[in-house]
């Protein structure tokens, strides 16, 4: 993906009573591009981003963000990062305004015509205490903060979460808008709602019980996966049959259904031509995917088992 702005190599985190948290996971995310990390809750989304920023020590391997390992990165470095955590504390008795005062004598790189900008734009009162306002807003004015410091790197961790469907859907809009009119910021963004990525994502990532499933272009992966319908006229399929590239497959009689990835789709030709079945090729959204590949069947081991990566 071209020079990376994040990068983790055999990343291993394990808490207390042999928790595994994050396991040999792999991340590239090249300088510039918005990132999609989706997963069920637990399986290592949070982790994964607090051992990138060194809030967290590896057990085993390497995180890099910048170049530099954040467990001892200096704070010059550090300032060229920003941090939306999934539970953000801000002190309730500040202004919007008093806070974005105090960071601009914290960070050189503040931006508090842009952080006035945003505050318009989302209708957050600029002079109203923070613990005045709703969990929502309060949620804004942490990515306004972020935001305003003009990172080179984002980081966020569930930015909508609370929100309903249309607001989730406007925050993280409004997010991408923003970020793409700058200066080529690098976003990590992490959700366990898989539909948000479609609309904000280029690449997609998929963490299952700590590993890396998937790692790729979003738009490829659309394009390249779909759902597959074999129907066999007669008998019921023989043992052991196979949908040539299905990542996941269950049978209910004579038909079986699979998500299979196809390069350019001949390779369900032989299949066709043996005149036994009959085969149906429908498009597949990445949500629906997500909850063939990682849901409740996938892990009564009827998916893709653990280690087993769709790359």
């Amino acid at each position: 993906m071209g020079e990376a702005a994040i990068e983790a190599s055999g990343l291993t985190k394990t808490f207390r009573g042999g928790v595994v948290a994050v396991k040999d996971l792999n991340l590239e995310i090249r300088r510039g591009a918005v990132y999609g990390l989706v997963g069920r809750n637990g399986s290592g989304k949070t982790t994964t981003l607090r051992l990138l920023l060194g809030l967290l020590q590896a057990d085993q391997g390497a995180a890099r963000l910048l170049g530099w390992d954040f467990w001892r990165a200096p704070r010059r470095v550090r300032r060229r990062v920003a941090y939306v955590a999934q539970t953000q504390q801000l002190p309730g008795w500040m202004t919007i305004d008093e806070l974005c005062r105090c960071l601009t004598r914290w960070n050189q790189h503040w931006d508090q015509s842009h952080a006035r900008a945003l505050a318009r734009a989302w209708g957050l009162p600029w002079r109203r205490q923070v613990g005045c306002l709703s969990s929502g807003e309060q949620r804004k004015v942490a990515i306004l903060l972020a935001l305003a410091s003009r990172p080179e790197v984002l980081l966020l961790d569930e930015p909508a979460s609370g929100f309903d469907l249309i607001a989730r859907r406007e925050l993280l809009e409004q997010i991408v808008e923003v970020i793409t009119q700058g200066d080529g910021c690098t976003v990590l963004l992490s959700t366990h709602n898989v539909g948000d990525l479609e609309r904000v994502a280029e690449y997609v990532g998929v963490i299952d019980r700590g590993r890396m499933a998937l790692s790729e272009r979003l738009e490829d992966l659309l394009n390249q996966t779909r759902r597959v319908q074999v129907i066999f006229e007669e008998d019921e399929p023989p043992p052991n049959f196979s949908v040539p590239g299905a990542l996941h497959s269950r049978q209910a009689g004579s038909v079986v259904n699979a998500v299979v990835r196809l390069a350019d789709g001949r390779e369900l030709d032989a299949l066709r031509h043996s005149g036994e079945v009959r085969i149906q090729v429908f498009p597949i959204g990445l949500e629906e995917m997500f909850l063939e590949l990682f849901g409740r069947d996938a892990r009564n081991g009827k998916g893709m088992s653990e280690g087993e990566e769709m790359l």
